[in-house]
């Protein structure tokens, strides 16, 4: 098995000339190869060491397609500026209405609340009243849903202690008729040992 080599600069100048030839070929039958079989538009140049310049082009001309390359990287670049400010302006459009919305629930509270009444016209009081008394609404239908809750938490509980009281009495009068229906038995001896001792007199 080929030990993979370390990618780094190659110290020696004639070995890293020999790779260079080497990588040099690799990487322009690899381009060639990628314009013929996928009919692609490459344009390949790069230099050597020593400053040559080495050049691919599947055009006859290679400055199309670098014209080509910049034309579409304007594009591109020109794309992507315009996509960020749109999610920028995107974000301080949904930062400002989320402002607003919060000032609007900040200025419902107080009034709710009983404060800032003064500059509130009839109509906005009557909208206040309304809001008020669903809201009281909404509280007591909460309150009795609770409570409801909690009798019938309380009844459950009893029938619970109900059916346990029911079991221990059960097993109280089975117990007492099993002690009924056998009674202990009585040994002739031990009924003799507390009998008195008759006295005879001469």
């Amino acid at each position: 098995m080929m030990k993979k080599s370390e990618m780094k600069r190659i110290e020696n100048a004639a070995s890293r000339q020999v790779t260079f030839s080497k990588r040099r070929n690799g990487l322009l039958k690899k381009a060639y190869e990628l314009s013929v079989l996928c009919d692609a538009q490459v344009a390949l140049f790069f230099f050597s060491p020593s400053g040559k310049l080495y050049e691919y082009s599947s055009s006859s001309v290679m400055g199309n397609t670098i014209e080509r390359y910049a034309i579409t990287s304007d594009k591109a670049e020109e794309t992507g500026r315009i996509t960020k400010e749109e999610n920028i302006q995107h974000s301080e459009n949904k930062s400002a209405s989320l402002h607003k919305k919060i000032g609007l629930l900040e200025e419902t509270k107080r009034r709710l609340s009983g404060e800032s009444l003064g500059s509130c016209s009839k109509d906005e009081l009557e909208k206040i009243e309304q809001e008020i008394k669903r809201s009281l609404a909404t509280v007591k239908a909460r309150k009795n849903k609770l409570i409801q809750e909690k009798i019938n938490q309380l009844k459950l509980q009893e029938k619970n202690l109900t059916n346990e009281n029911a079991e221990l009495i059960k097993t109280r009068e089975m117990v007492k008729n099993l002690k009924l229906s056998n009674p202990p038995k009585v040994e002739p001896a031990a009924a003799m040992e507390g009998a008195e001792t008759p006295m005879f007199h001469l």
